[in-house]
Parts: C-alpha cells; sequence; structure tokens
C-alpha cells in the first residue's frame, strides 16, 4: 500500500530578529516537531525550509516558508501541488490575535480573520477548505496596534503557558496524521496551560 504523503506547513517569518516573536508560532511549533520526530530541516524546496519523517503509514513533509509571512501560500501551494496530495493531508499551524494565548484550536477551514499568511495561503490554494490550525497569542492591550504586537517577542507570562501549548500541539499534528483531523479537534482543542 502506498504511503499518504501529509505536509504540516508552519507560518511565520524568516531571520533570527523574529524567532521568538508571536507572529512565529507557526514556525516555533514545526521546531517542536523537529525535536520531537529528531529530524533536520535541511532541504530548500519551494522557498521553504522542509524535512521528512516516515510516521506509520504516512509520510509527513515539515515546511516553514522563507518568503516572509505576507507571501506563505507562494510556498504552501507550490509543494501541495509538487506532492500531488489533497489538501485534507495539509495542516497549517499559525499565530491567531483573535485568541487568548494558551488556546489551541484545529479547523477543517474558513477564512484568514486578519492573518495575512493564512490569506496569501487562501488565495494561492484557490480555496479555504483546508486543516488549520490556530495558535492563540492574545490580543494587545490598550492602543496599541496589531502589526507592531504581533512582531514582539512573547512575553514570560505568555512563554510559561506555551510550554504547556506546544507539547500539545505536535500531540494534535500527530493525532492528525494517524487518527484524522476530526479526532484530533475532538481531543485538542480548547484552553491549554492556564492556572
Amino acid at each position: 500500500m502506498e504511503k499518504l504523503t501529509y505536509i504540516i506547513a508552519g507560518l511565520g517569518n524568516p531571520g533570527r530578529q523574529y524567532r521568538n516573536t508571536r507572529h512565529n508560532a507557526g514556525f516555533i511549533m514545526i521546531d517542536h516537531l523537529v525535536e520531537e520526530y529528531k529530524i533536520r530541516l535541511s532541504k530548500m524546496q519551494f522557498n521553504a525550509i522542509t524535512g521528512s519523517i516516515e510516521l506509520d503509514s504516512a509520510r509527513v513533509i515539515l515546511a516553514k516558508p522563507q518568503t516572509f509571512m505576507n507571501l506563505s501560500g507562494q510556498s504552501v501551494a507550490a509543494l501541495v501541488r509538487f506532492y500531488k496530495i489533497p489538501l485534507e493531508q495539509l495542516l497549517v499551524a499559525h499565530d491567531d490575535i483573535d485568541l487568548p494565548v494558551g488556546a489551541l484550536r484545529i479547523r477543517p477551514g474558513g477564512g484568514a480573520g486578519g492573518q495575512k499568511g493564512l490569506a496569501s495561503t487562501i488565495e494561492r490554494l484557490g480555496t479555504q477548505e483546508f486543516p488549520r490550525m490556530r495558535i492563540g497569542i492574545g490580543r494587545p492591550s490598550g492602543t496599541q496596534e496589531a502589526a507592531g504586537y504581533v512582531l514582539q517577542e512573547f512575553s514570560t507570562g505568555d512563554i510559561r503557558v506555551l510550554k504547556a501549548v506546544f507539547p500539545q500541539a505536535v500531540q494534535a499534528v500527530h493525532t492528525f496524521i494517524t487518527e484524522g483531523l476530526q479526532a484530533a479537534m475532538n481531543r485538542y482543542n480548547g484552553l491549554i496551560g492556564q492556572e
């Protein structure tokens, strides 16, 4: 039986200065997967750093687009076309300002909600019907602009909460691949790591 291929794409901005910023929650999630599965992202494909692993009866490709957030869809769509996968075997992980820090939401589709990397992916794929993992980063307080807020590093309190969130996100990806989207949604949607 031929192995199914999955693509797990984390959205973010390349470069050291963005590494620990809120907008890079998708990249950070991929980093946790890399650590969990002990693989390296060492291949450049379609402006994305990629690595792959065999997991159960599936081949899983991890990808971090290097196009900067607003053009993420270029890489994601090119990878989907190259590997000829149906969209239900794609999972796009990204930060979400509308969810509180510690919230994880896995969805089968939907709009971009102002997330420009997701908007680019929807545009390039020509549909919003593909699975995504929304990682809550919370809203800025007071009058701070969202654009500046997402490019700031996580606060100490946020990091404490996220230490519980990212291992759950890794397990959610594993469940998505081995048991399906519905199982991942049922098990992992919610608030994690809140005291």
